[in-house]
């Protein structure tokens, strides 16, 4: 890599441009940083242009060989233009150009899906990501982001995922109900997460093993009554400590993995 591009680069300065949620929407394309994200980038074949800070070559030469590997270019930044390109203090020195991870509800209903995970308005990034890397982790089909919703190409967003927002289907839909009427229509069950469910999860795994679809809730609301209202079923997780409640990673972790438990025995 002969060229090295400054900040002031108009390509850095068009790339770092794509932080903005406006500009990645009007682009189609969004920036995305570290090794686990551009690696899974380059292995789902999203990656267009690979960025690489020019004192960080020798700690990514793996990565930047696959680049190549895959015909994709590879391009060399000061250090000044890799922390513009950056939303972290520390930037990793990594930086990917991708096309963006839309997928339509109609299309993730046209495969058939068992599992999906579906977060209703869901605001905090890092929580959005948590949620998409558990449901890659429990092998679930889709992500559903309802309602006013977090772009799940936020840089937190990606970096909280560890790479998994490129390894499953991630559908945004803002009209909640009628979304979950369709979910409903292509026969799988919804299932609202509730302290005061009637079913308690301990013993729900006859309802696991058909095709279903958790609601999680907003961080700080929970979810609408008129959401746990068009549920099929309101779930309750058995709390036998102190806790009053869960936060939605772990409450997703929990609800996902009883799934992915109920799918194996079946």
């Amino acid at each position: 890599m002969t060229e090295v591009l400054s900040d002031r680069s108009s390509r850095v300065v068009s790339y770092a441009k794509l932080l903005r949620a406006s500009v990645r929407r009007a682009e189609g394309r969004f920036l995305v940083e570290g090794a686990n994200s551009v690696d899974a980038a380059l292995r789902t074949h999203r990656a267009e242009v690979v960025l690489v800070a020019e004192d960080d070559e020798h700690r990514f030469q793996e990565i930047i060989a696959a680049a190549r590997g895959h015909h994709i270019p590879v391009v060399a930044v000061t250090a000044r233009a890799a922390a513009k390109l950056s939303d972290t203090e520390t930037p990793p020195g990594l930086f990917a150009v991708c096309t963006l991870l839309d997928t339509s509800l109609a299309e993730v209903l046209s495969r058939e899906p068992r599992l999906l995970a579906i977060a209703v308005e869901p605001r905090e990034p890092g929580n959005a990501g948590t949620l998409i890397r558990c449901a890659d982790a429990m092998g679930a089909d889709a992500v559903v982001l309802l309602g006013d919703a977090v772009d799940p190409h936020n840089g937190k967003c990606v970096r909280s995922s560890a790479g998994s927002v490129f390894h499953l289907p991630i559908v945004r839909e803002r009209a909640t109900l009628d979304a979950l009427e369709t979910i409903r229509a292509a026969g799988i069950t919804i299932l609202a997460t509730a302290a005061d469910g009637e079913v308690v999860l301990d013993d729900a795994d006859a309802l696991l093993a058909q095709p279903t679809a958790w609601l999680f809730g907003n961080e700080a609301h929970g979810l609408p009554v008129q959401v746990q209202d068009a549920a099929d079923h309101r779930v309750s997780i058995p709390i036998r400590g102190r806790a009053e409640s869960l936060n939605i990673a772990a409450t997703a972790a929990i609800c996902l993995y009883e799934s992915a438990r109920a799918h194996a025995r079946g």
